[in-house]
């Protein structure tokens, strides 16, 4: 069930990378930093928990700020926006649905044992 309930930031946290590769950061910086929140993720400490919520819902921001941006561009071009939106939309579900089974009850039965 651990694992699981991991899954979701698991893929989150990828999108979140290739978002910062399309945003220009280098892949010397993304990569590193990737594989340290994933690493982080399997951590069953509340601490590790919560930050890596913070940095889900920090990219739930990120998401809905880029497709504001893009639909923006889309509606002064003239160009079609609807199933843009409805795609950064979705994203945007899914990292809040990660960071969400990240701080729900019960998710890290680890930290009650010594």
């Amino acid at each position: 069930m651990f694992v699981l309930r991991r899954l979701p930031a698991f893929f989150a946290l990828l999108m979140l990378a290739a978002l910062s590769l399309r945003l220009g950061l280098s892949l010397l910086v993304t990569g590193p930093l990737t594989l340290a929140l994933l690493v982080l993720l399997f951590i069953p400490k509340r601490f590790m928990q919560t930050l890596l919520g913070a940095v889900l819902w920090g990219g739930v921001l990120a998401w809905l700020g880029m497709a504001w941006l893009r639909a923006n561009e889309r509606l002064a071009g003239g160009q079609p926006w609807r199933r843009l939106v409805l795609i950064f939309g979705a994203v945007t579900l899914f990292t809040a649905w990660a960071a969400w089974l990240l701080r729900a009850k019960g998710s890290t039965p680890a930290d009650e044992q010594p």
